[in-house]
């Protein structure tokens, strides 16, 4: 329906807008927002991944084209990201979803007060590929495709707390969660099939559209700032959870 379509695009804008600009939180926002509108969550969840596989993708192109993406970090997170969530998506049936996201608020909530207080010391910002770059692609992709979230605020919390570019981690993270989104939608077609066609169409419509805008962000954005805006959204992320757990 058309109605279906303009409000999902919408959604994929101001999605896109944030996750592009902090490198996070496009899956939450957008999923968050389909479910107030009374998408059940398992085709939420599916909707998101397989829109995520074009966003991700056209954000990823963007940032690559604006200087954003290191080209070893995309490697070591992207080849362990896919293999974590093709593991995650084999136990997703067996694993309620709601046990990984309360696992990973305790997590969330100190990784972001942690981002929150750093920029309060100086700190020497670089480009180099942290050796826990492998192994947090691995566990970043089996949370994502067994929480239906989690890659971003995961790899991008622990690299900028690495002391890595924010600028590049976005970009870099972003381009790499376009083949770990395609994996987890490959899971989703088997389990859940396919959602319904507007809301997947306007959600990429949306986040296509925005994903120029949201490099662009990025690359102006002072890295403190970036920094302390990544905390907020990670902290509202780990605060959710609580929420959500305690009111079900």
């Amino acid at each position: 329906m058309p109605t279906d379509f303009l409000t999902s695009a919408v959604i994929g804008v101001l999605a896109q807008l944030v996750d592009g600009a902090l490198g996070m939180a496009y899956g939450v926002t957008s999923a968050a927002m389909l479910l107030a509108l009374g998408v059940p969550p398992a085709m939420a969840s599916a909707s998101v991944h397989y829109a995520e596989t074009l966003t991700c993708g056209a954000s990823g192109a963007s940032h690559l084209m604006a200087g954003n993406v290191i080209k070893r970090l995309f490697w070591a997170l992207v080849i362990p990201g896919a293999i974590g969530a093709t593991v995650g998506a084999y136990v997703v049936s067996h694993v309620p979803a709601a046990w990984m996201k309360l696992a990973l608020t305790p997590y969330l909530i100190g990784m972001g007060l942690f981002l929150l207080f750093r920029p309060l010391r100086r700190q020497r910002l670089h480009e180099e590929t942290p050796a826990i770059s492998r192994p947090l692609g691995l566990a970043a992709g089996f949370a994502d495709a067994v929480a239906g979230g989690g890659w971003s605020a995961l790899t991008v919390t622990t690299l900028v707390a690495r002391g890595v570019r924010p600028r590049m981690v976005i970009g870099t993270v972003h381009l790499a969660k376009c083949v770990v989104s395609a994996v987890a939608s490959i899971s989703f077609f088997v389990h859940v099939g396919f959602p319904h066609g507007a809301s997947v169409a306007g959600l990429i419509v949306g986040g296509v559209v925005a994903a120029p805008l949201s490099a662009l962000l990025a690359r102006r954005m002072p890295p403190r700032v970036a920094t302390v805006l990544a905390a907020l959204a990670v902290l509202g992320i780990g605060i959710n959870n609580i929420a959500h757990t305690l009111l079900h």
